[in-house]
C-alpha cells in the first residue's frame, strides 16, 4: 500500500497510528470505491456533506489499514449519518456522546485507527463536556467537527455557532446568545492538533486530513460547511474565487500569516491585527507574524484563532497548532500493564469477583 504521504518513523509504523495494524506488503490497493458502502446517501441536494465524504473516502486508502480496523463514530444531527455511507465498522451513536464512545474505543482496542464525526449541535451543545474532555485528555482519534451553524437535522434552530442577531424558528427576534469558536474552544482546552478548513476546499481537506491521521492523540479538525435549506451561503465570501482570496489566512508553519495583499500583524497591546502591506511600507513582510504550529505555548495558535469575525474580513485555515502529548489511552494502557505484573499476571475472573465483593460492600435491606 502506498504511504506516499504519510511518513513512517524509524520502525516502520505511521506515527498517528502505533498498534494499528497496516496492510501486509504485496496486498491489493484499497481504492475510494473500496470505503463507500452500498447504502443510498441521503443528505439535501446541495449539502456541504457530499464534499466532505468524498474527499473523506478517497483519502482513507491513503492510510494502509484494513477497513476491519477503522471506525466511524458518530452522534445526531445530519453529519452523523456519515458511518452508513463508509464500508468500514461505524457507530451512529446518541446525541453528544461520541467522543466518550470513542474515547472506550481508543482506550480498549488500539488496533483500531478511530473516527468521530459530529456536527456543531452535536458536539458543541449536549456534547460539549465530552468534548473537551477528550481534548483535554489527548485521546487518540480525529474528530471532523462540521459547523454549518444551524441545527439541520432538526430544521433550521439557532445552534452553539450561529451568529448573534440569527433569526431562526427558536429565535425569531434573532439570538441574543454569544457563539462559540470551536477552534479557540479546543485550543482552551489545550488540544495537541486544530485545523480548520472549508468543505469546498478539498486539497486543503486532504492535506489536513493526512495530517492529523499522522497525529497520536486528539485531533480536532473543524469543517465548515454549508447547509443549502436552512442556511444556504453562510459562507458564501469564503467560496467566491475574488473574495475568498483576499479574506482566507492560509495558515504555514514557519511562513509569514498573510493574504494577498494583507498580512498579521501584532498590534500595541500583544494581540494580532490583519493590516494592508503598503501601511507596512518596504519592510512589510519582516514585520508579518511568522506561524508556528509545533510552539509549546498555545498563545499564538489563539491569537490567530480570535481573527475571526462575523464579517470574515480574515479567516485563518489551515493547522493552528500540531505539538507531542502523551495520550491518554497509550498511558492508561501502561498502568494497565504495571498493574498485570504486579500481580503476577493477567487477573482472572476469581480476582474480579473478589474485587467486586471486598470489604467495602454492604447488603441494602
Amino acid at each position: 500500500m502506498s504511504t506516499t504521504n504519510l511518513h513512517l518513523d524509524p520502525t516502520g509504523r505511521r506515527p498517528g497510528l502505533f498498534g494499528v495494524p497496516t496492510l501486509p506488503e504485496g496486498s491489493p490497493k484499497l481504492t475510494k470505491k473500496d470505503f463507500t458502502s452500498t447504502a443510498e446517501v441521503r443528505w439535501c441536494p446541495g449539502c456541504g456533506d457530499y464534499a466532505i465524504l468524498a474527499a473523506f473516502q478517497s483519502f482513507l486508502p491513503e492510510l494502509g489499514v484494513p477497513r476491519d480496523n477503522i471506525v466511524c463514530v458518530s452522534g445526531i444531527g445530519c453529519s452523523s449519518r456519515l458511518p452508513y455511507y463508509l464500508d468500514t465498522y461505524g457507530m451512529h451513536s446518541i446525541h453528544g456522546r461520541a467522543t466518550a464512545i470513542a474515547t472506550g474505543l481508543a482506550t480498549t482496542r488500539p488496533d483500531l485507527s478511530v473516527w468521530v464525526v459530529t456536527g456543531d449541535g452535536d458536539a458543541l451543545s449536549i456534547g460539549g463536556n465530552h468534548l473537551i474532555h477528550a481534548i483535554r485528555r489527548n485521546v487518540n482519534m480525529t474528530i471532523l467537527l462540521f459547523n454549518n451553524r444551524i441545527y439541520g437535522l432538526t430544521k433550521g434552530q439557532y445552534s452553539p455557532t450561529s451568529e448573534q442577531g440569527k433569526i431562526t424558528k427558536s429565535s425569531p427576534m434573532g439570538t441574543v446568545d454569544l457563539p462559540f469558536n470551536p477552534v479557540s474552544l479546543a485550543l482552551g482546552a489545550e488540544a495537541t492538533f486544530v485545523a480548520r478548513t472549508v468543505d469546498s476546499d478539498r486539497a486543503l481537506l486532504t492535506s489536513i486530513l493526512r495530517q492529523a491521521a499522522a497525529h497520536r492523540g486528539t485531533a480536532l479538525i473543524e469543517i465548515y460547511q454549508n447547509c443549502p435549506i436552512f442556511n444556504n451561503g453562510a459562507y458564501e465570501l469564503l467560496k467566491d474565487r475574488d473574495e475568498s482570496a483576499a479574506r482566507l489566512l492560509r495558515l504555514e508553519h514557519g511562513k509569514p500569516v498573510r493574504s494577498g495583499s494583507r498580512g498579521v500583524v501584532r498590534d500595541g497591546d500583544g494581540g494580532l491585527r490583519i493590516v494592508d502591506l503598503d501601511e507596512l511600507g518596504p519592510d512589510a513582510e519582516s514585520r508579518l507574524v511568522v506561524h508556528d504550529a509545533h510552539a509549546a505555548d498555545p498563545s499564538l495558535a489563539f491569537a490567530l484563532s480570535r481573527l475571526e469575525s462575523p464579517e470574515m474580513a480574515g479567516v485563518p485555515v489551515g493547522v493552528f497548532r500540531s505539538v507531542s502529548r502523551p495520550a491518554y489511552d497509550d498511558l492508561v494502557r501502561d498502568q494497565i500493564a504495571v498493574a498485570v505484573d504486579a500481580a503476577g499476571g493477567p487477573a482472572t475472573r476469581d480476582d474480579l469477583a473478589a474485587l467486586l465483593a471486598g470489604n467495602d460492600t454492604w447488603t441494602v435491606g
